[in-house]
């Protein structure tokens, strides 16, 4: 399915509280505390030439999140962040001083963090980032996942240290159940979804994915005409499209958001212009972004922000990460992950298509951008799916 943005705020200048939050002064903020964290580098960004030239268009560069920060995904940079500037800013209060990055590891710092709890729902990945985050300052983290999860996922997270919950249903089950019990413990919800009332804290982990726009635009040696950006609740496409408006303006590339047709939340979203939960049926093999439930938050900078909504089968998602993982005409191979695959199978589902194609205006001269959200974060699933394994694709 495909769908142009037609909402009534569509082209309007973003809300003063995204663009302080998502802007110039939120990318600048994550560069600061990235500075800090031990092992931290800008991951790649690939030129796929080879590809491009077989798919018809005029170039194809690919961000690669697979290796960020030691956890696989790039979610590494929204909770971890998040967790860190709320002790960092509890620990401030308490102590009468302004704390910075440059203190996490302040005997009195870690000292307040130790008497915190941050709790949050996760298909996967934020969960892990959430448990790096506090066992980087000595706190404690509790993390729910849905009956989807699998256990190797759910063995990635507890060895950072955190209480693992399972909860009976849905990834946006596992998201009020985690609010539930954090209420009546006096934990603190780090959210990658908002709800209202609540918006700082999944803001704080929107911001944190900035870092991936403000450093293609360092490597990127051409503007890009087209970006296409996986959704789940939808943070990563927002924190990317509202990098894309405040970097580049009118002269911004055409901005398209890819989800599964098996669970297309922000689609819908788009089709009816409000904020919809949609019913769950069968999974969907993008597990990452398996949500019915968008983030208003997110939808907000979006409806403004984004050009066009699309879906792509798991089949195109399949054929990504083979694409990737056996590459052609001297490209590098790239281990991409179901759903770190989905903004290639939202390109090849648009090309697949000459009605999308051509509204997309996407041709020969077209220069189009990618993000590989994840790498291979169920290696099982991964060669079940792509015939090898994530070493024998790059070692």
């Amino acid at each position: 399915m495909f769908l142009l943005n037609t909402h009534h705020d569509y082209g309007r200048d973003l809300d003063p509280a995204d663009v302080a939050m998502l802007g110039p002064s939120g990318a600048q903020a994550i560069a600061r505390h990235l500075a800090q964290r031990a092992g931290h580098a800008p991951t790649p960004l690939h030129a796929l030439p080879g590809l491009a030239a077989a798919l018809g268009i005029g170039g194809l560069f690919i961000k690669d999140e697979g290796r960020r920060l030691g956890l696989g995904s790039f979610k590494a940079l929204g909770g971890a962040y998040a967790v860190i500037r709320l002790a960092l800013e509890e620990a401030s209060a308490r102590l009468g001083r302004r704390l910075d990055d440059t203190e996490i590891n302040d005997p009195a710092m870690r000292a307040v963090a130790a008497g915190m709890t941050f709790a949050c729902a996760t298909d996967g990945n934020h969960g892990r980032s959430v448990a790096q985050g506090a066992q980087l300052i000595g706190a404690k983290a509790v993390i729910f996942v849905h009956g989807g999860v699998s256990e190797e996922r759910v063995a990635a997270i507890a060895r950072f240290g955190a209480q693992m919950v399972r909860v009976a249903g849905t990834y946006d089950d596992s998201v009020v159940e985690a609010a539930r019990v954090a209420a009546e413990q006096g934990w603190t919800v780090v959210s990658d979804t908002s709800w209202d009332g609540y918006e700082r804290i999944p803001g704080l982990v929107m911001q944190g994915y900035t870092a991936i726009a403000s450093e293609a635009f360092a490597q990127l040696p051409e503007h890009p005409t087209h970006v296409f950006v996986q959704a789940g609740v939808g943070g990563i496409a927002a924190a990317l499209a509202a990098q894309m408006q405040t970097q580049f303006g009118a002269n911004r590339p055409f901005f398209t958001v890819v989800e599964p047709e098996l669970a297309a939340c922000v689609f819908a979203a788009a089709q009816q212009g409000r904020p919809v939960k949609i019913a769950h049926g069968a999974p969907t093999v993008m597990a990452m972004l398996e949500c019915y439930d968008p983030s208003p938050l997110a939808l907000r900078v979006l409806y403004r922000a984004a050009d066009a909504f699309l879906t792509a089968a798991d089949s195109d998602a399949v054929e990504a990460m083979n694409r990737l993982a056996r590459p052609v005409a001297g490209d590098p191979a790239i281990v991409a992950g179901e759903s770190g695959a989905a903004g290639l199978a939202g390109l090849l589902a648009a090309l697949r298509n000459p009605d999308t194609r051509a509204a997309l205006k996407l041709d020969g001269t077209s220069r189009v951008f990618l993000v590989n959200t994840e790498g291979a974060t169920d290696p099982a699933r991964y060669a079940e799916l792509v015939g090898l394994s994530p070493g024998a694709v790059a070692p």
